[in-house]
């Protein structure tokens, strides 16, 4: 036999690669919920960076949402409801699997929670589930002498950075105000009370698997500055001091990511890391974000959803 031939034969009994034909297609569409100040592009960049395009390539029906760049949850989680139902009439489909990432994991909550009927599963991507440090920092409510002066200064000063550099918006109606709310520790509590699908009743341990016929997943990064070239980054660095050294991916603490069946907590990931920002400059030295995207659908998919 041949070198070639060789070669051949061992791709041939080889493991089916990861990127093969159908490797990500799953039942029910995939829609994509952004987060907080989530914007429909910097100039040519979407913000769910290669992501959509990847999960396409292989089977998968993907929808990108547009709602609120800032607002409460309850009204991004109606804006979203109203999208997830022009979905499912566009395409026929029954039910859609929902992947949101920061303030859109309790949007896809909401919906998960109040239409149950219309949701096969919901994936927190880096989700604010029990509230951020940053948002209470926003609001004042940080504990007294929790943070020095200094600290404060640095943490604000990050997530201007931050805000100033995200633009666009879905042309929804804005309110940072009751974004901040519902993202603070007593507004994601409150919030909780009403919509209890997937939390973990326990400090940072997992949610139920699956309620009212939804599944319920979570991942999320610990590491806020991961890739030297990436603008954000020193940003985001500024902002975990708001953590006290609890891990975190920058904007929200591991443990406050945690939903249903948590995947990881832990990858060498920030929070702009686990939407592929910016540009695709991430951390070398950890798995992909594209990949982890790609690897859940396809674990929705050997479950039938």
């Amino acid at each position: 036999m041949t070198w070639l031939g060789a070669c051949i034969l061992a791709l041939a009994l080889s493991p089916a690669s990861s990127w093969a034909a159908g490797y990500t297609q799953t039942k029910y569409p995939i829609v994509l919920v952004h987060g907080l100040f989530g914007f429909d592009n910097i100039g040519p960049v979407d913000y769910w960076y290669g992501i959509p395009s990847a999960l396409r390539a292989d089977g998968a029906k993907v929808y990108v949402a547009q709602v609120s760049a800032a607002n409460s949850t309850e009204m991004r989680g109606e804006q979203l409801l109203t999208q997830v139902k022009q979905i499912l009439a566009a395409t026929g489909a029954t039910k859609v699997n929902l992947i949101g990432h920061s303030h859109g994991g309790p949007t896809t909550r909401y919906v998960a929670s109040v239409r149950p009927d219309l949701v096969a599963s919901v994936t927190s991507v880096g989700g604010v589930n029990q509230g951020s440090a940053v948002a209470d920092v926003i609001l004042g409510v940080a504990p007294p002498g929790s943070l020095s002066n200094t600290v404060l200064v640095s943490v604000t000063n990050g997530l201007a950075s931050i805000i100033s550099f995200l633009s666009g918006g879905s042309g929804q109606s804005q309110n940072s105000l009751e974004a901040a709310k519902s993202l603070s520790t007593a507004g994601s509590l409150k919030f909780n009370l009403a919509h209890p699908e997937g939390v973990p009743t326990t400090a940072c341990g997992e949610g139920a698997y699956s309620v009212s016929g939804v599944s319920y997943f979570s991942w999320s990064g610990a590491k806020a500055y991961t890739n030297v070239f990436d603008i954000m980054d020193p940003a985001l660095a500024l902002t975990s001091l708001a953590f006290g050294g609890a891990k975190n991916d920058g904007l929200v603490a591991s443990c406050s990511t945690r939903l249903g069946r948590v995947i990881r907590d832990d990858y060498a990931m920030n929070h702009m890391d686990e939407v592929n920002q910016t540009i695709g400059l991430v951390n070398l030295f950890e798995t992909n974000p594209v990949t982890l995207y790609r690897q859940q659908a396809n674990r929705l998919k050997n479950l039938g959803l």
